[in-house]
């Protein structure tokens, strides 16, 4: 028993060192990217934003009007990681580089988070391909390393989250994590309620651990805000419903069967929040159901956030990149492989807001295998047995099945 253990965790040690390589070749490509490429126009937007910041503070930015640049929409944190980019600019640094660095920093953490996670649920060598595929996902490096929004360090607090929760039963630092995703941006918001109920699930005592580290940093970062300006916080942030382009989902299969516009208006408008709903209500069902299964709850919420999405951006396609790997290796190559190749000829168009009818195409494609992923995804964690114990309480694994007999192809998550 003593060497066979010894040689799993040396099968770890492997594992984790091969993964830890290949998204440290990722990271530089990102970085390589972000050093030598203009990017998209929202890394003008991002700079006259920290230069906004540094005159008037992360606070009451929110309440400033901004002459040339769109609504500043972006939760607390993301102010104060534009004002320390925009202090290390003023040493010479470009900002243009800087602001794709924590998206880049962030998949470079994501591609090992996964590692772990699927390890526990599936084949080692399965993990591994999936770590890789985050590591070197085409969505990632165009998003992170090229467009350089804030999307890819949500998603990794969002999985931490539930990492933490699930597998190493540390639940106040769970409730840090996911403080931090939704101040950095506010999408992983349909992932907390899996996660409460998880916690919830635990017993009173890690419940109570979850809701003091998500408190104590809720307080501490939009506490301030919702004090100095929260009309101005509510209409900028929490009621704000993305762009109103006819590119992706839900509302570009709207145009294409001729619905009118006041429908597509409505979906985009007030009605946006009833294609929400689903995406909570997906994610805390199966967390209930299966809480140990918390990570693949996460990443059915967020997937289901980007199929069900009524706003279009090349950017929110990072939603589902390392979401899909989660639930499975052929989810996440798939989906990865088809919106890596909208992206990066999205990105490599004359806008990034404007596509052309080939990407289009790809887009609506990249969709269906989105939806497809998703549904045996969630076959999948409904497959697993039921768990022997919910996240935070000692216990057996939750798959007390070796790993030997793990089909390598399918990560059960």
């Amino acid at each position: 028993m003593g060497i066979r253990m010894w040689c799993e965790t040396w099968d770890v040690r492997r594992a984790r060192a091969v993964v830890l390589a290949v998204s440290a070749v990722g990271l530089l490509t990102r970085m390589i990217i972000a050093a030598n490429a203009p990017g998209p126009t929202d890394v003008r937007f991002f700079e006259g934003f920290a230069k906004a910041i540094g005159v008037h503070g992360p606070i009451r930015i929110y309440e400033q009007p901004l002459p040339g640049l769109p609504v500043y929409n972006h939760p607390p944190l993301a102010g104060w990681m534009l004002l320390g980019l925009n202090d290390l600019a003023e040493f010479g640094m470009s900002f243009g580089a800087l602001i794709r660095f924590p998206a880049s920093i962030a998949d470079f953490c994501c591609a090992l988070l996964v590692l772990e996670i699927v390890r526990r649920r599936a084949a080692l060598r399965t993990a591994v391909a999936c770590g890789i595929g985050v590591a070197l996902s085409p969505v990632l490096i165009a998003t992170s390393g090229y467009h350089g929004n804030t999307d890819a360090v949500a998603i990794v607090f969002a999985l931490a989250a539930a990492h933490l929760l699930a597998d190493r039963k540390a639940p106040l630092a769970a409730g840090v994590a996911a403080a931090l995703s939704i101040s950095v941006k506010f999408i992983p918001v349909v992932a907390l309620p899996a996660l409460f109920i998880a916690a919830l699930r635990g017993g009173r005592p890690v419940a109570a651990r979850f809701a003091a580290g998500f408190a104590a940093v809720f307080a501490l970062v939009w506490g301030p805000v919702l004090v100095a300006v929260p009309r101005q916080l509510k209409e900028n942030v929490l009621e704000y419903a993305g762009g109103s382009y006819h590119l992706w989902g839900l509302v570009r299969f709207a145009d294409v069967f001729g619905l009118p516009e006041s429908v597509v208006t409505f979906m985009q408008g007030g009605g946006h929040f009833l294609f929400v709903l689903p995406c909570v209500a997906a994610g805390a069902w199966i967390a209930w159901r299966r809480p140990a299964q918390l990570p693949g709850a996460v990443a059915v919420a967020l997937g289901l956030l980007l199929l069900l999405s009524t706003a279009s951006g090349l950017q929110y396609l990072t939603w589902a990149a390392a979401a899909l790997f989660v639930l499975g290796f052929r989810e996440g190559l798939a989906y990865n492989c088809v919106a890596g190749l909208t992206a990066v000829l999205g990105y490599g168009g004359r806008s990034a807001v404007r596509w052309s009818e080939p990407v289009l195409l790809l887009g609506a494609a990249g969709w269906i295998v989105l939806a497809v992923g998703l549904v045996t995804g969630v076959r999948r964690l409904l497959a697993t047995p039921p768990d022997t114990g919910p996240p935070g309480r000692p216990g057996p694994a939750p798959l007390a099945v070796p790993r030997t007999s793990q089909p390598s192809g399918s990560a059960v998550t």
